[in-house]
C-alpha cells in the first residue's frame, strides 16, 4: 500500500510503499477512506512533541473493515468504523474506573515505536503513530481503537469526529461539564475550536465568544453557535472578553496550543470560572499565572481528547449531525489526494483551511 511518511522533522513527508501483515488475535484491518490534516500531527512534523522517526502518521480517519483477526467481537467485514487513538485495554485502573481516555495498559496501547505492524523494504524499523497511522491506504490497529458506526454517515464527514470534533465537543461537554445558560470563551476557531464552539450550543450555553483574527473563521463561528466575536487585532483580548460579559466567563477554552493564550484563557475568567487547555502547548513550555486569581477560586485544567468515552461520544455525534446540530460540511476546506499532502499542510500552517481531508479511492 502507499503511506505517507515522516522521516525527519521540518521535512516533507515522502509517499512510499509499505506493507501490513495479517490481523493478529484482537486486530482489525482497515480499508482507509478519509483521513483528516490535524495540527497534532503538525507538532510532530515540526519537532514540537517528540517521537521516533520514520513513522507514518496521521490518526482523524474514517474507513472500512477488511479483515479481523481471532477473538474479535466487535466488527465484522464490511462494518464502517471510526478511528480514536484514545485506544483502552478495559482493565487497568482508569479504564475499570470510567476514565478509558487515561488508559495506561501499554500492552494494548503500544508506546511510539513498540509496534510490529507496519514495514518496508528497507533495513530500518518503521513506527506506528498513536497506534493507528492513517496517512496510509490500509490501517491495522487493535479493536478497542476503533468504534463502529452507522453506514448512511458520510465518512468524509464521520473522520473529523475521529479526533477534532471528539477532542472540541468533549472537552465542553465531558471535562468541563458546560451548564445550560453558563458563559464560554474559545480561543481559536480551527477545527477543534469550531467544535468546542458547536458543543457548546448543543449544550445550551448562554452566550458563546469566538475569538480569532481570522475574520472568515469568526463568521463561520457564528453559523455553528457564536453569540459574539472578538478579534485580538482590535485591543486586548481579555478586557474584550471581560466588557462584554461584565466581568469575566464561567469556562474558556485554549484551543491553539500557545503560551499567552493559555495565560488570557485564566485572566478572563469570572470568580469560580475554569480555564480548560485543549491545545497542544510546546513541550517543555510553562504558562505563567496570576497567584492571587486562585483566592477567587479560578481553576485551569487540562483536556485529553475530550475527555472521551469514545464508543459512547462518537455514535452520538453521528446522530447529532444526521439530526441538524453538528454542521460538518462546514468544516471542509479542500478534499485532498494522499500525494497533495504537503501542500495540504502547508495550507494549514498559512491558516487558509479550516480542515483538509484526504479522500483515498474506495
Amino acid at each position: 500500500m502507499k503511506a505517507a511518511v515522516l522521516h525527519e522533522v521540518n521535512q516533507p513527508l515522502v509517499i512510499e510503499e509499505v506493507s501490513v501483515p495479517n490481523p493478529g488475535p484482537r486486530e482489525v484491518l482497515i480499508r482507509t477512506r478519509v483521513a483528516g490534516l490535524c495540527h497534532s500531527d503538525l507538532h510532530f512534523m515540526e519537532g514540537l512533541y517528540p517521537h521516533p522517526l520514520p513513522a507514518v502518521l496521521g490518526h482523524e480517519s474514517a474507513g472500512v473493515v477488511e479483515k479481523v483477526g481471532s477473538d474479535v467481537t466487535y466488527v465484522k467485514p464490511g462494518d464502517h468504523v471510526v478511528t480514536c487513538l484514545s485506544v483502552f485495554c478495559g482493565t487497568c485502573d482508569n479504564c475499570t474506573t470510567g476514565r478509558t481516555v487515561l488508559c495506561t495498559d501499554t500492552t494494548v496501547k503500544m508506546l511510539p515505536g513498540q509496534s510490529n505492524r507496519l514495514s518496508w523494504a528497507r533495513e530500518e524499523k518503521l513506527h506506528q503513530f498513536l497506534n493507528l497511522s492513517s496517512f496510509a491506504e490500509q490501517m491495522l490497529v487493535h479493536e478497542n481503537a476503533i468504534v463502529k458506526i452507522r453506514k448512511d454517515m458520510p465518512l468524509e464527514l464521520a473522520a473529523l469526529i475521529g479526533c477534532g470534533v471528539i477532542t472540541g465537543y468533549g472537552a465542553v461537554v465531558n471535562t468541563a461539564k458546560v451548564q445550560a445558560g453558563e458563559t464560554v470563551a474559545v480561543i481559536g476557531c480551527g477545527g477543534v475550536g469550531m467544535a468546542a464552539i458547536n458543543g457548546a450550543a448543543i449544550a445550551g450555553a448562554g452566550r458563546i465568544i469566538a475569538i480569532d483574527t481570522n475574520p472568515v473563521k469568526l463568521q463561520l463561528a457564528t453559523k455553528l453557535g457564536a453569540t459574539d466575536i472578538v478579534d485580538p487585532g482590535k485591543g486586548d483580548v481579555v478586557q474584550q472578553v471581560r466588557e462584554l460579559t461584565g466581568g469575566g466567563v464561567h469556562h474558556a477554552f485554549e484551543v491553539l496550543g500557545r503560551k499567552e493564550t493559555a495565560e488570557q484563557s485564566f485572566a478572563m475568567l469570572a470568580p469560580g470560572g475554569t480555564a480548560t487547555i485543549v491545545g497542544m502547548i510546546p513541550f517543555g513550555q510553562k504558562i505563567e499565572l496570576h497567584g492571587f486569581d486562585f483566592l477567587r477560586e479560578r481553576r485551569i485544567q487540562g483536556s485529553s481528547m475530550g475527555s472521551n468515552h469514545f464508543r459512547v461520544d462518537m455514535p452520538r455525534l453521528v446522530e447529532f449531525y444526521m439530526r441538524g446540530k453538528l454542521h460538518l460540511e462546514d468544516w471542509i476546506s479542500a478534499k485532498l489526494k494522499l500525494s497533495e499532502i504537503n501542500e495540504g499542510f502547508a495550507n494549514m500552517k498559512a491558516g487558509k483551511t479550516l480542515r483538509s481531508v484526504i479522500v483515498f479511492d474506495s
